[in-house]
């Protein structure tokens, strides 16, 4: 049945169950890989200006696509501000947005906008079943995360304020603030434990054992709740893929 459907630019874009709509997702797939590689390979020293010259003349070719990508998706978009504030719509822009800012300023001067062109990996999130499904689960667990997230700044400021009243006195150059200290908290917390602030006195050993174990909760609760999302995730998919395939069952057989 989907073959009788009238091939539309609309169709092509936002579906893929036509054959221009797969070559069409694959061609944008490839070009995001591609300008990766190109962003990296950018990055080389001693880069002989024939090299640099191809490099920016995919840049400037890659950048034409994904605009005129933007411009499509944008003229078959049922709402128009809808999809210019989405989340697709603001990764699509932004994508580009470094090159058409780059023609009227001077990169150099601002280098953090060079780091927006790897937004165009998150392009390939509207490409993903595994990633969209992945957001689906976040956002079945996000009250969960919520949750989680404020105790887990409350045990990471309960960890600093701690660490300092311990070790301040027999410490004050390392431990010298709570501000200070929540790095040490930081680090303990994440179980990462650089070592570059470690506690000396038996209270302070005691009180980073707690933390370690709390740690060990902050690092393990989460991956529970995500790997209990993504299952609800992928039994919702799989019961709206038999759904969807039911009334073509009923069909055929009428």
């Amino acid at each position: 049945m989907d073959n009788k459907k009238p091939l539309t630019l609309k169709r092509i874009i936002e579906e893929n169950d036509s054959k221009a709509g797969k070559v069409f997702d694959l061609s944008i797939q490839s070009l995001i890989l591609l300008s990766l590689i190109a962003f990296s390979f950018e990055t080389l020293p001693n880069l002989s200006p024939l090299e640099q010259h191809y490099l920016q003349l995919f840049e400037k070719a890659s950048v034409a696509l994904f605009t005129i990508e933007y411009i499509f998706r944008f003229i078959v978009a049922d709402h128009k501000l809808g999809f210019v504030f989405s989340f697709f719509g603001i990764i699509d822009l932004l994508a580009v947005l470094p090159f058409y800012i780059a023609l009227g300023v001077d990169l150099r001067s601002i280098r953090a906008l060079r780091f927006l062109r790897l937004f165009r990996i998150l392009k390939m999130a509207r490409y993903s079943r595994a990633i969209r499904r992945f957001h689906r689960a976040f956002i079945i667990a996000r009250e969960e995360l919520v949750l989680f997230f404020m105790v887990s700044m409350m045990a990471f400021y309960f960890a600093g304020v701690g660490i300092y009243y311990f070790e301040h006195e027999v410490q004050p150059e390392a431990f010298s603030s709570v501000p200070h200290s929540l790095w040490w908290a930081l680090t303990t917390l994440t179980t990462v434990g650089y070592g570059d602030m470690t506690p000396i006195t038996v209270e302070g050993k005691l009180f980073t054992f707690l933390m370690l174990m709390i740690g060990l909760g902050i690092v393990a609760i989460p991956s529970g709740i995500m790997a209990t999302a993504l299952a609800e995730a992928r039994k919702m998919a799989n019961q709206g893929g038999s759904e969807a395939a039911q009334p073509k069952s009923e069909a055929d057989k009428t």
